[in-house]
């Protein structure tokens, strides 16, 4: 199944696109702008006429499954690497496998990357990473050094992907079904959020952290959150991500 965006939504649909089929789309440049296409079945095409509206269907080209793998590229910051299993990473890199048919985010969205360029500024310290979803962030922060690390998230399925990456990477990753908006959250040195600002406006106040690295939002966007100074801003393809740190 397939849409067609104008250029200018290009990286508003990549993002949701990527919440939609984690395990992976194509994208082709056409006369009309650009076409995000994904290998699915029904619910997958409710899914895509819910999100944009108007699709179309295609016939499964032989050489999907390769294409679906050329998808899914390592993504190196710094002294980590990001990618899938299938790859190899190189010696001196920190690795963190993620494997995209259990994940729900594999590092390759600016947003996941612009977080790890911020948490690479951080000393080690307690982490709290909101909102999990694979585990891509957490596992990165446990092999970087921080500790304890805590992941949550509200879908069951998200915590299950976190721990197989976590086990995968030999990472010490606490994770726990949680509703950050209504349950008691633990007090850490620094808290990871890379989901949208909206949400972000009614975590900020739940959160007790000397810093934190939050993302998920257009650059067009400054974000204001209560008790937070920013620090430090990054910016790729369209997103943001911010380091704050707590109002003294």
């Amino acid at each position: 199944m397939a849409a067609t965006v104008v250029p200018e939504r290009a990286e508003i649909a990549r993002g949701l696109m990527l919440e939609l089929f984690p395990e992976g789309f194509e994208e082709h440049e056409t006369a009309d702008g650009l076409e995000l296409a994904a290998y699915t079945d029904s619910g997958g095409e409710e899914r895509l006429w819910a999100a944009f509206g108007a699709v179309r269907s295609h016939e499964v080209a032989a050489d999907w499954e390769e294409r679906w793998r050329a998808f899914h590229r390592p993504v190196h910051v710094g002294r980590l690497w990001v990618g899938p299993p299938w790859e190899e990473p190189p010696a001196e890199a920190i690795t963190v496998v993620i494997d995209p048919g259990r994940a729900f985010g594999t590092g390759g969205h600016p947003t996941t990357r612009l977080c790890l360029e911020l948490l690479l500024e951080l000393e080690p310290g307690s982490l709290l990473d909101v909102g999990c979803g694979s585990g891509v962030l957490a596992v990165a922060a446990a092999g970087l050094g921080h500790a304890p690390v805590t992941a949550i998230d509200c879908e069951a399925a998200a915590l299950e992907a976190t721990r197989r990456n976590a086990e995968a990477n030999g990472a010490v990753v606490a994770a726990r079904l949680c509703d950050a908006l209504a349950e008691p959250l633990p007090g850490v040195d620094v808290a990871l959020a890379n989901v949208s600002s909206r949400f972000l406006r009614e975590l900020a106040p739940r959160l007790e952290c000397g810093s934190a690295i939050v993302s998920g939002y257009p650059e067009s966007e400054q974000l204001d959150l209560p008790g937070f100074r920013p620090v430090t801003r990054r910016v790729a393809d369209g997103w943001a991500a911010d380091l704050l740190r707590r109002e003294e």
